[in-house]
């Protein structure tokens, strides 16, 4: 735990001059003492302009005796040495800081100032109130996104809320090192009964941290299965599912989908458990086929058919690899009105775009030959490497190109309106959903 001295807090409130008070000054008197983070000349005014992530290339030196650890809080500070904010220091990570706050803001307010403690308290109250602003949880919607990382200013940390249940989602070491006090505020919730821990493994490793050492749900206190309604749908959930076993950020582009599905036949690719299907569905769709390669998903997706009171006649799950049941259906001479490809991360890393742009390509242009001509295809990308890149669209041509169909585009959307994004922060935009009539 580390806080300011009462005896300074005190001092500071009663001679009122917390805005004149520097980080500098705060520092000076933590008990601890708070190691400095210098940046190289010319490196400082992005982060002052609020990007939140202090990559090790930008740092020209650090002042600490001893040197900062992993987890532990540290100034950040321009070539004069001068603090412009301080946040959580990683010794491994590319990202040799997560900034938490600018000096302005932790002058303004001091009780968060260098206390990760409060600061987590008080943002995660604040994105408790963003969500009810929003209209969540409601009386149709008890799942969505709680806690979105860089958007709600709190990077590494995600939280997911089903229910009665939050999923917490780990990716960097300081939400490791600050669990207890991660789960005391999202356990304060009125309407929480369990949280669920899902550390990545894989990302926590380039933080430096051995992710085999840190627990998921224990099965004692916190449900394998939940069930939550979105827009009035009602779906299972597996909590030991993919990611935080459900995917609330497509929720605004699910609902799209049953407005315009009256009538119509429509193709599920990548279904998971059965969310654009369903919907299409509920929409009135004459006929749903919904596909996933995955056993757990596809049962899931059947057991949610019967949530929802639906004719299994009108709706079908089936289990098979994407790209075998397309060019099946293309040698039966197939075809649907609305098809959704909703693939999983195929470009994980800038480094896999070239792979993942021939997967994308070759994915499309399956999915538009499946497509009757005027039809409707909604096309996504979940990889944020290619949703940053700019490249989709071309790939989209391409693969019309490839196809022999042209396509137009009618609608552009992102992630849910829970999923906010900081924009100085461009890499936290990862969701591409394109809506396009294929002709």
């Amino acid at each position: 735990m580390q806080h300011l001295p009462a005896r300074l807090v005190k001092s500071l409130s009663a001679t009122s001059l917390p805005c004149t008070t520097t980080l500098q000054e705060l520092a000076s008197a933590h008990p601890k003492g708070v190691a400095r983070v210098v940046l190289k000349k010319g490196k400082t005014q992005l982060f002052k302009d609020g990007s939140p992530m202090v990559y090790s290339g930008a740092v020209d030196r650090i002042i600490g005796r001893p040197p900062p650890r992993t987890g532990d809080i540290v100034l950040v500070a321009d070539g004069a040495e001068k603090p412009i904010g301080w946040g959580m220091y990683n010794s491994v990570s590319m990202f040799c800081v997560r900034l938490m706050q600018l000096e302005e803001e932790a002058t303004r307010n001091l009780s968060c100032a260098l206390n990760m403690e409060k600061l987590l308290e008080t943002r995660i109250n604040e994105a408790i109130e963003l969500r009810k602003s929003l209209g969540l949880p409601s009386a149709s919607t008890n799942a969505f996104r709680l806690v979105n990382s860089e958007g709600d200013r709190l990077s590494g940390l995600i939280v997911d809320v089903f229910g009665d249940v939050a999923v917490i989602a780990s990716s960097a070491a300081w939400v490791e090192k600050y669990k207890p006090e991660v789960e005391a505020s999202v356990g304060r919730i009125d309407e929480i009964n369990y949280i669920n821990w899902r550390p990545s493994s894989e990302v926590l490793k380039e933080e430096g941290l051995d992710a085999s050492n840190y627990k998921e749900r224990d099965p004692s206190i916190c449900p394998q299965r939940t069930k939550v309604t979105e827009n009035g749908v009602f779906y299972a959930i597996s909590l030991e599912g993919q990611k935080t076993g459900f995917y609330a950020d497509q929720r605004e582009n699910r609902q799209f989908i049953s407005t315009i599905s009256d009538g119509q036949r429509v193709l599920d690719m990548f279904c998971y458990s059965g969310g654009f299907a369903l919907n299409a569905a509920r929409g009135g769709a004459v006929n749903v086929i919904g596909v996933d390669s995955s056993l757990p998903a596809v049962e899931l997706a059947k057991e949610n058919i019967v949530l929802n009171n639906m004719d299994p006649g009108r709706i079908t799950f089936l289990r098979e690899d994407a790209s075998e049941f397309m060019k099946g259906a293309l040698s039966r001479n197939e075809s649907w009105d609305i098809v959704i490809l909703d693939p999983p991360k195929l470009a994980p890393r800038k480094k896999a775009l070239q792979n993942a742009s021939g997967m994308y390509r070759n994915l499309n242009s399956l999915a538009m030959q499946l497509t009757k001509r005027g039809g409707l295809l909604m096309t996504c990308s979940c990889s944020g490497a290619m949703t940053q890149s700019g490249m989709f669209l071309r790939i989209l041509q391409g693969a019309a190109s490839a196809a022999g169909r042209k396509i137009t585009i009618l609608r552009e959307a992102g992630a849910a309106c829970d999923h906010p994004i900081d924009p100085s922060y461009p890499e936290g935009k990862y969701l591409s959903n394109i809506l396009l009539r294929v002709l």
